[in-house]
């Protein structure tokens, strides 16, 4: 009796030994997490959950540049080798009834500034042609809800990114939500609208239902950045992003073990046609939406190619092995780029990076006042940036100056654009990558690039977001990756399908 009540004793003695357990510092030995020892918080992080419409793009090494005859003869994407850091990409095109909910949030949300919404507006006026009978488009494409699931065209770049920013918002506005931290606030005005930075920075309280613990003084506190629950910012996809998940060659590496890509791709699938290929239920279809030749924009009554004289559906045809639909036809993408046809990264000619390429860098920094905190924030509710000025920047070593959108341009080795006199190439250009409805087979190649300047618009055009990935580069074993559903969090995912 006696050795079993002393069993009993030692194993309630063990258990509540290990219920006080706590994490301390592997190098000061303090208490994580704990009040009493300044209440430093360590977090049990899950990983980064998928967005809305997002799917994990594991990054690697690749060849950037056309891999097609170059029969425009630019020599504007010679090929190179490069390496792109993991991200997420959108499924599909941002289709109109994803941009007329935008507008729908602008127009019924900032009230005191109708503007906001007018500037907003796609350009319906696209769609009209001199020698064409384009009026019904004018009226329809955007707005009848025929064309819902259609690619939103008629926006530039500059709409593309400020829509791109109020998604962010949004998003991170219902993880609070559906956390249990933030009430709905639908009929939110102005300058008290939900943004990510100014929430961050203490300038929105919002519809409080329950805020964190706090470790420190034992009451409660809002969500800060390093509690890891907010995604990093919907964008754009950089050039290098959008192509190497165009061409998505995981497809072809044998197994996840080798570092061997079996075949080389001219287009987001393998082979040199636009025909789905033998031996699969679909052989011989088209599978992307182009202009197959002069004048044959979707094949014969009875048997269309590709279903769509314009634009088609954003989930149309199959995905590549990235799971993205239309990286290739349908419409062309915007993507964050400035435009300069010179894209070596020799030593000899370093024009772009090597890792995570990009040219359009313009370094900006938060408004502070005297105390160093955010100025308060302007009339849409959004905190206040600044450019780097050059003169804080010129003593560094990895950049010089604030804006460096035209790196090298005019330096005495470096050829010097001379805007509206031999070229229309300047700072407004941006990339466009993928070929559209009404481009031939060339243009759907992922290393073909051309340009538009960032104002303009076309009937062709659209766009798709991004997100950067933090952490590890793999995604398995977290929210993040291809463990997904193993990892516990399919509610999360299916509420974001």
């Amino acid at each position: 009796m006696f050795r079993l009540t002393l069993g009993l004793f030692t194993v309630v003695v063990l258990l509540s030994a290990c219920s006080k357990s706590v994490e301390k510092s592997s190098t000061t030995g303090w208490n994580y997490n704990d009040p009493e020892w300044g209440g430093f918080q360590k977090l049990d992080y899950e990983g980064q959950i998928i967005g809305p419409n997002l799917v994990p793009i594991e990054g690697g090494t690749f060849n950037m540049g056309l891999t097609e005859q170059d029969v425009t003869f630019e020599w504007n994407n010679v090929p190179r080798r490069v390496t792109v850091s993991s991200f997420y990409m959108d499924e599909t095109e941002v289709a109109n009834i994803d941009y007329r909910e935008y507008l729908h949030w602008l127009r019924k949300t900032y009230v005191s500034y109708p503007g906001v919404w007018r500037q907003a507006l796609p350009d319906t006026l696209v769609w009209r042609e001199e020698l064409a009978y384009n009026e019904p488009m004018v009226e329809t494409y955007f707005r009848h809800p025929s064309y819902d699931t259609y690619p939103v065209v008629g926006v530039n770049w500059e709409q593309a990114t400020k829509y791109a920013e109020w998604r962010s918002d949004r998003v991170n506005e219902m993880i609070l939500i559906e956390r249990g931290i933030l009430n709905p606030t639908p009929d939110q005005k102005d300058s008290e609208t939900f943004n990510t930075k100014s929430y961050l920075a203490g300038q929105y309280a919002g519809n409080v239902k329950k805020n964190l613990k706090d470790n420190v003084t034992g009451g409660e506190r809002q969500v800060t950045f390093e509690d890891g629950i907010l995604l990093p910012d919907y964008i754009l996809p950089t050039e290098a992003q959008w192509e190497y998940a165009a061409l998505a060659l995981r497809g072809n590496q044998p197994t996840s073990q080798d570092e061997v890509v079996t075949d080389r791709r001219l287009y987001p699938w393998n082979g040199n046609t636009a025909r789905y290929k033998k031996h699969t239920k679909t052989q011989g279809d088209i599978q992307a939406n182009f202009k197959r030749g002069r004048g044959d924009y979707m094949g014969m009554a009875g048997a269309l190619n590709d279903n769509a004289s314009i634009p088609g559906p954003v989930r149309s045809f199959l995905p590549n092995d990235f799971g993205l639909y239309n990286m290739a036809g349908n419409v062309s993408e915007w993507v964050q780029d400035v435009y300069r046809p010179m894209t070596s990264t020799t030593l000899s000619d370093p024009e772009n990076h090597d890792l995570n390429s990009f040219r359009g860098n313009v370094f900006k920094e938060l408004i502070l006042d005297e105390e160093g905190k955010p100025i308060a924030k302007d009339s849409l509710g959004k905190l206040k940036f600044q450019m780097v000025e050059d003169s804080m920047v010129a003593e560094r070593e990895n950049y010089r100056k604030g804006n460096v959108k035209n790196f090298r341009d005019g330096d005495a080795e470096y050829v010097k654009y001379g805007y509206g006199v031999t070229t229309l190439i300047n700072d407004s250009s941006r990339v466009i990558k993928g070929g559209s409805w009404g481009d031939r087979l060339f243009w759907l190649s992922p290393g073909a690039r051309r340009y538009k300047n960032q104002i303009k618009s076309d009937r062709t055009l659209g766009f798709r977001c991004a997100m950067v990935r933090v952490g590890a580069e793999g995604f398995d074993g977290d929210l993040g990756g291809n463990n997904f559903k193993e990892a516990g969090a399919s509610k999360i995912k299916r509420r974001y399908k």
